[in-house]
């Protein structure tokens, strides 16, 4: 069995799932260094006055086998099954391995809900079902003229399709036609990355929705209606990832597992240090010796190990490398290019828009294509978990905006976001000012690692990286790669599985959630 310390930067979920499995596994002590003094990286659970904020929104469902039966050994699904048992979910019948961290029998509240998935489109002042179906209510709202463009554009574009898919533009009109494209995904999409999608390398669609095209929502359409329930179990693993219907979620929001995953750490004999920025990486040979780093109060700390696991920003990592990195690679990653992202928090009285029978939005969060406000998306947390919200007679809603922090928006005061969000929500008909009751501003920087800029010499920085034995990147920025949370989990198990087996070669983890038939596809075009 393996023995050292291992220096683990971040304590968002790859950090934390590295840092259980390697105490898992082997016998190597984790040092978790995180940056901030939240553990859970965008996965945390914010709290302001007794309510609860999930940044970005975060549904803990996974094709992974590994990854689902993790969760549930964390924290098990409340009551374990529906009554008619369809959510049930043993990793026992399925072979896979019982051991591991397991939940805290004196914790009931250490519990996953089963939520329903629903999410719209806002356009036109109008909802629509994301993904799109071909419903009459789908009909209604585009009208007759807009319907036939989407029809004949989507008719052209399956047979006559763009055979180079270079852009996410290309990515996405080959897949729903150049009508259905600037309807649904344009604004909402370039909100998102602050360039146009033209600009945008395929590789995010490949990255991002994958199987998503108008002929899989068709056949799930049509699966639903011949099968009933469709692909019922909380599994689903003949669903494509964006038309799950249900999800697991933790009961007081994704944070509270990654809360509970440091507890384990540290009860199991590994260190957490928050408040500790590294900002030095000291590299003899091919090998990383010790990572360096400021806290809150300005001391400089240094933390030697054997095995070194990454989750910070690849831009950030090789800056602080320094005279250790080639001068193209540091050139490389200085042209790297992440969108930073501030959701506000209103506390409201009521919306101003319901369902058709008059009962209050069901939706997890709604995508709002609307050109004529920055506001990208709004999750209502009532509907996420009702834990999250402290009185259930009032609605607790979050505005997410994307912007760079270079932009006049990331330094705007909390007050002048909370007046942008309230002017904006009331424009398009969803809060009414006067039932805004209280507020608060959260700020992520580094949010979105984007598939432009320098992205496409990635590999020169990759290659290097790679290079050096005990250095494995893990994560969304430790990998500038738009990874779900179940694929940066996957990432670090991964790496620990190499470390604990003494494989060397670190391509495994750079395939997790990589879309081989389209990159195959791209090769021979």
């Amino acid at each position: 069995m393996k023995h050292g310390t291992a220096i683990v930067i971040g304590a968002g979920p790859a950090g934390l799932t590295a840092a259980v499995e390697l105490q898992r596994r082997t016998a190597i002590c984790p040092i978790l260094l995180e940056a901030t003094q939240e553990i859970g990286g965008i996965s945390r659970t914010v709290r302001y006055k007794g309510n609860r904020m999930d940044i970005g929104g975060h549904r803990f469902f996974s094709k992974s086998d590994r990854v689902m039966q993790w969760w549930l050994q964390m924290m098990p699904i409340e009551g374990d099954a529906d009554q008619e048992g369809h959510l049930r979910y043993h990793g026992q019948e399925r072979g896979l391995p019982t051991s591991g961290p397991g939940p805290d029998p004196k914790n009931d509240d250490l519990v996953m809900l089963v939520r329903q998935r629903k999410s719209r489109i806002y356009f036109l002042r109008r909802f629509f079902d994301y993904p799109i179906r071909l419903t009459a209510a789908t009909f209604r709202n585009l009208g007759l003229w807009r319907t036939m463009a989407c029809g004949f554009s989507y008719l052209r574009a399956v047979l006559l399709p763009r055979r180079q898919e270079q852009t996410l533009e290309d990515f996405l009109i080959n897949r729903f036609g150049r009508q259905l494209y600037r309807t649904f995904f344009e604004s909402y999409t370039e909100k998102v990355w602050g360039v146009p999608c033209r600009q945008i390398g395929a590789e995010w669609g490949a990255q991002r929705i994958k199987g998503l095209s108008l002929r899989s929502v068709v056949a799930h359409f049509f699966r639903k209606l011949f099968a009933g329930r469709g692909d019922a179990g909380i599994a689903q693993k003949q669903t494509e990832t964006s038309l799950i219907e249900r999800f697991l979620y933790p009961k007081f929001g994704p944070g509270q597992l990654w809360e509970h995953a440091a507890e384990l750490v540290q009860a199991n004999g590994g260190e957490l240090h928050l408040g500790i920025a590294v900002d030095r990486i000291h590299i003899e040979g091919n090998r990383v010796v010790a990572a360096e780093g400021v806290d809150a109060s300005g001391q400089r700390a240094t933390f030697h190990g054997d095995y070194f696991f990454s989750t910070m920003p690849v831009r950030d990592l090789i800056r602080a490398m320094g005279g250790s990195v080639p001068r193209e690679v540091a050139e490389i990653a200085e042209g790297l290019v992440y969108r930073d992202f501030i959701t506000v928090g209103l506390l409201v009285k009521k919306l101003a828009v319901a369902e058709k029978d008059g009962s209050p939005l069901r939706d997890n969060w709604i995508y709002i294509q609307e050109p004529d406000v920055t506001v990208g998306r709004l999750q209502i947390f009532n509907n996420w978990s009702p834990y999250l919200v402290q009185n259930q007679e009032k609605i607790w809603i979050g505005l997410e905006y994307f912007c760079n922090d270079t932009d006049r928006m990331w330094k705007y005061s909390d007050e002048e976001m909370v007046r942008l969000a309230v002017e904006e929500v009331a424009r398009i008909g969803i809060v009414k000012p006067a039932d805004v009751e209280d507020s608060h501003v959260v700020r992520m920087p580094k949010t979105y690692p984007a598939y432009f800029g320098s992205y496409s010499r990635f590999p020169e920085i990759r290659n290097f990286l790679d290079g050096i034995e005990n250095l494995f990147l893990v994560g969304r920025n430790g990998m500038h790669k738009y990874n779900n949370q179940d694929h940066s989990m996957l990432t670090a198990m991964t790496a620990v599985d190499n470390i604990a087996s003494g494989v060397t070669d670190k391509n495994n983890i750079w395939a997790i959630n990589t879309e081989v038939e389209y990159h195959e596809e791209k090769a021979k075009a």
